[in-house]
C-alpha cells in the first residue's frame, strides 16, 4: 500500500526501511561536517503508458562517481547496484506520480572530516509536489545575491556535495528575507554564475545564452538537456559565454533550471521586469515530453 510522505520508505545501506527508522550516528563525518555527495534524480509518471520513468540515470551516476572521486570518498557501490537500489525503493513506495529521488553517498562511522570511509548510501524518493516552494512556482521574482558563488579554487561547484549547499543557503535565505523567491549568484570575477541549485539561461536577440561551465557552474544534467533540446529539437541558437550583470536587466527572457526546479521562468530580476516567455515555454514543453519517455535512451522505466 502506498505510504504517506511522513512514513515513506527509503533505502539505507542495503535495507528498505521506514524513514522514521533510518538512523545515522550523530558523530559520523556526514552529520558533523556534511561529508557526502549526492544526486537529485527526477522521476516522471506517464499516465498514457502507465509507467514511471527515471531521467538520465547513467549521467546522474557518472556525476555522483566524479563527485566522490574529487571529494575522495571511497564508493563501495557499482552503478548497477545504485540503480537497483533506486528501482527497489521506488517500487516499494508504489509511486505513480512525479517524484524527486535523493541518492546520497555519505561517510559514516566515528571518523573526522578527513575520513574517506566507511561509506553508506541512502535513496529517498518524495513526490515532487512536496519539494521546496520555489520549485513549484509558475514564475520567479529573483534578486542578484550579495554572496559570491564558490569557485573551483575554493570548494569546487563541480562537486555536488552537501557542504557546497551552504553557499546556496546563504543566497537563498537572503533572497527570502528580502521578499524574493530565489537569487542569482555572481562568481569571483563579478560575472553571472547560477542560482542556488539551479542553472541560469536568458534569451537575448533570438539566442539562448548561458554561462560557461568555468564560470563557477555545476556540470548540470538539466543544463545539458536544455542545450541539446534547444539545438536538436527547437533549432534555437545556443551561446555559452560570460554574462555581465547588467545583461540581466535587459534580456528578453530568463529562466532557472535544475532536476528539482525543471524550467522556471524568471518574471523579474532586482525588480527589473522580464518580458515574454515564449521560448521558455517551448523549452519547458519539450523538456516535459522528453522526461516522460519521448527520448528512450534517456529514461529508465521503473515498473
Amino acid at each position: 500500500m502506498k505510504k504517506d510522505v511522513d512514513n515513506r520508505l527509503i533505502w539505507l545501506n542495503g535495507e528498505i526501511v521506514n524513514v522514521n527508522e533510518a538512523k545515522i550516528p550523530v558523530l559520523s563525518p556526514t552529520a558533523q561536517f556534511g561529508l557526502n555527495v549526492f544526486e537529485g534524480i527526477p522521476g516522471y509518471w506517464n499516465e498514457e503508458k502507465q509507467q514511471l520513468f527515471a531521467f538520465r540515470l547513467d549521467d546522474h551516476y557518472a556525476r555522483l562517481m566524479r563527485s566522490a572521486k574529487l571529494l575522495e570518498i571511497d564508493c563501495p557501490y557499482t552503478k548497477e547496484e545504485m540503480k537497483q537500489a533506486l528501482i527497489d525503493v521506488v517500487r516499494a513506495n508504489e509511486y505513480r506520480e512525479d517524484i524527486s529521488i535523493r541518492q546520497t553517498l555519505f561517510v559514516q562511522g566515528n571518523g573526522s572530516w578527513g575520513s574517506s570511509e566507511p561509506v553508506g548510501m541512502f535513496v529517498a524518493p518524495i513526490p515532487r509536489k512536496k519539494t521546496s516552494a520555489e520549485y513549484n512556482k509558475k514564475g520567479l521574482k529573483v534578486c542578484v545575491s550579495s554572496w559570491r558563488r564558490i569557485s573551483d579554487t575554493m570548494l569546487s561547484p563541480r562537486i555536488k556535495c552537501g557542504a557546497n549547499y551552504i553557499n546556496s543557503r546563504m543566497g537563498q535565505r537572503e533572497a527570502l528575507r528580502n521578499g524574493y523567491d530565489t537569487c542569482i549568484f555572481l562568481n569571483e570575477q563579478g560575472k553571472v554564475s547560477e542560482g542556488p541549485g539551479s542553472c541560469f539561461f536568458m534569451v537575448k536577440d533570438g539566442k539562448l545564452v548561458t554561462p560557461l561551465l568555468t564560470d563557477s557552474v555545476l556540470e548540470s544534467i538539466t543544463r545539458d538537456t536544455v542545450i541539446r533540446l534547444a539545438k536538436e529539437i527547437l533549432n534555437i541558437l545556443v551561446e555559452e559565454r560570460v554574462i555581465d550583470r547588467t545583461e540581466l536587466c535587459v534580456c528578453d527572457e530568463a529562466f532557472l533550471c535544475g532536476s528539482a526546479m525543471e524550467i522556471r521562468p524568471i518574471m523579474s530580476i532586482d525588480q527589473y521586469v522580464i518580458g515574454r516567455q515564449e521560448t521558455t515555454e517551448k523549452l519547458h514543453r519539450a523538456y516535459l515530453d522528453t522526461v516522460r519517455g519521448d527520448t528512450a535512451e534517456w529514461v529508465t522505466p521503473i515498473y
